[in-house]
């Protein structure tokens, strides 16, 4: 296992660009994000923000040849698009768990559940190991699931045997892209506190993929909020979604049932989300933005802290200039 240090994941100015027929589409346009052990780091946004993208290269499982064009992403001193193959297997068997949206997708539909539980070496786990980590999710009928076939399973059933298979080595880092999207509203809260409750037992550092900002507000420390490839804001939880200084937090915000009451509307986000062919030399929340100004055509937002939070904008940073 690897050697802890307070600072798990550091990533530095990473690029990302998929091929496509015409032009590349850039999915992750200059991102830094940091993340500690035993924390609990919520990455919120709309589809195509560029979330799932930087989950998957923080765990160096982007997909296939596709490497930053530039920046890096860094496990506990490594970084993970630089190491060889061998060690990056080692990393995503020992190191890091995952836990994907679909739970029937990330089985073998071929194999039964007790053959699905390997260790790092590629034998398959004591079924005393499995029983144990199967009660451990909260699943005690194990005779019953361990001789059953993936789609014989329920959607919570199967999910919580992913967490299980995702913490068996006892991994430092947990990325869980989300877990509960493919689940029934009954089992999502019961899935969720289950993977948090073994995420701080083991001190554990976890990154949760969510469109669900009552989920992140539940179970996340810090929030990263991402439009357009990049990290617009990002803070302590309850401070940003108290009081966002973004105007697309705030617009999410708006957006989100809860709080509209009986008969109430919920206010959507005009437009849609751009789809970048290279760097932003602008604010590309602008075109959907209701406080937007002269310089947000034409002047990239500078990334600043504020009262220990981070905003990519220029509306704080005029609010704090005379």
């Amino acid at each position: 296992m690897m050697a802890l240090t307070a600072l798990v994941i550091e990533v530095s100015e990473l690029v990302i660009e998929f091929a496509t027929r015409d032009l590349p589409v850039r999915a992750l346009d200059c991102v830094d994000f940091k993340a500690w052990r035993d924390e609990c780091v919520g990455i919120v946004g709309e589809s195509g923000s560029g979330k799932s993208t930087l989950a998957m290269a923080i765990g160096g499982l982007n997909r296939a040849g596709v490497k930053p064009l530039q920046g890096r992403v860094s496990i506990a001193g490594r970084d993970v698009f630089n190491i060889d193959g061998v060690a990056l297997r080692r990393l995503l068997s020992e190191d890091i768990g995952f836990v994907f949206q679909n739970p029937i997708g990330s089985l073998d539909p071929t194999r039964r559940i007790f053959k699905q539980f390997f260790s790092q070496a590629g034998r398959l786990l004591e079924r005393e190991r499995i029983e144990s980590l199967l009660r451990s999710v909260g699943l005690h009928d194990t005779d019953r699931i361990l001789s059953s076939y993936p789609h014989e399973l329920s959607g919570g059933m199967a999910q919580r045997v992913c967490i299980a298979m995702a913490i068996s080595a006892n991994p430092s880092l947990l990325i869980a892209d989300e877990p509960t999207a493919a689940l029934d509203a009954s089992t999502r809260l019961q899935v969720l506190d289950v993977l948090t409750t073994l995420r701080a037992q083991t001190q554990a550092t976890m990154v949760l993929v969510s469109h669900d900002l009552h989920v992140i507000r539940r179970y996340c420390d810090r929030i990263c909020v991402m439009y357009a490839g990049r990290i617009v804001e990002s803070g302590p939880t309850g401070a940003v979604l108290d009081s966002p200084q973004h105007p697309y937090t705030a617009a999410l915000l708006r957006s989100m049932p809860g709080p509209e009451g009986k008969g109430g509307r919920l206010i959507s986000i005009p437009g849609s989300p751009p789809t970048l062919h290279g760097r932003a030399e602008y604010c590309a929340f602008e075109p959907r933005c209701s406080s937007a100004m002269q310089r947000c055509t034409n002047q990239r937002p500078e990334t600043v802290l504020l009262e220990g939070r981070s905003t990519s904008c220029w509306l704080p940073l005029a609010g704090t200039k005379k």
